[in-house]
């Protein structure tokens, strides 16, 4: 994290109301555009950067963001967005094929915000016990239920959810407060 992002945050964590205004007003352009290249619904993108900026404001006491406030905040709106599409049961194939590309290269910020959020998530996932690794990538890079994961490697259907859940609940814990209520949500 910046020198400058580290101030915002700890600004925030006192309830500096001008450190919210900063933050919304350095990002907010960026990440409108990007839902909106995906959603294409000036109303819902609008609340959607609303909501996160709310959000942020509310756990502002629990925050504790180890990337880049620019990740941070780029994440939590494209899980928020994922959910759009989860709660509207979007299931158009042409819109949902290459949604994850549309989205992460919409602009050269949100690519870089992008690559800066994997990056941290690989981390993450690499200090994972082996087999818990293994599980996660199958489930997260293949695709596969856990019932397929459970016959690959031999193992329950309810160690794969064990581990799966380690997994998440590891991630959640290293990439903050915020970002683990926009994951969980994604994911139920």
């Amino acid at each position: 994290m910046t020198p400058d992002d580290s101030d915002i945050l700890n600004r925030l964590k006192k309830g500096d109301k001008q450190a919210l205004t900063e933050l919304y007003n350095r990002y907010w352009k960026t990440l409108y555009i990007s839902s909106y290249n995906l959603l294409k619904n000036k109303e819902l993108c609008e609340e959607i950067i609303q909501d996160v900026f709310i959000d942020v404001w509310n756990y502002k006491e629990n925050l504790q963001i180890k990337i880049s406030l620019k990740s941070y905040l780029y994440a939590c709106v494209r899980y928020k967005v994922f959910s759009e599409f989860r709660k509207n049961k979007i299931q158009s194939v042409e819109l949902m094929e290459g949604l994850n590309d549309r989205f992460q290269y919409a602009t050269p910020e949100t690519k870089l915000m992008h690559e800066e959020l994997v990056m941290q998530i690989d981390a993450i996932v690499k200090t994972l016990p082996e087999r818990c690794q293994e599980v996660y990538l199958l489930s997260r890079n293949q695709q596969l239920s856990h019932k397929e994961i459970s016959e690959k490697l031999g193992i329950s259907t309810k160690t794969v959810e064990n581990h799966i859940t380690l997994a998440l609940k590891t991630i959640r814990s290293s990439l903050g407060y915020l970002l683990s209520i926009e994951m969980l949500y994604m994911i139920q």
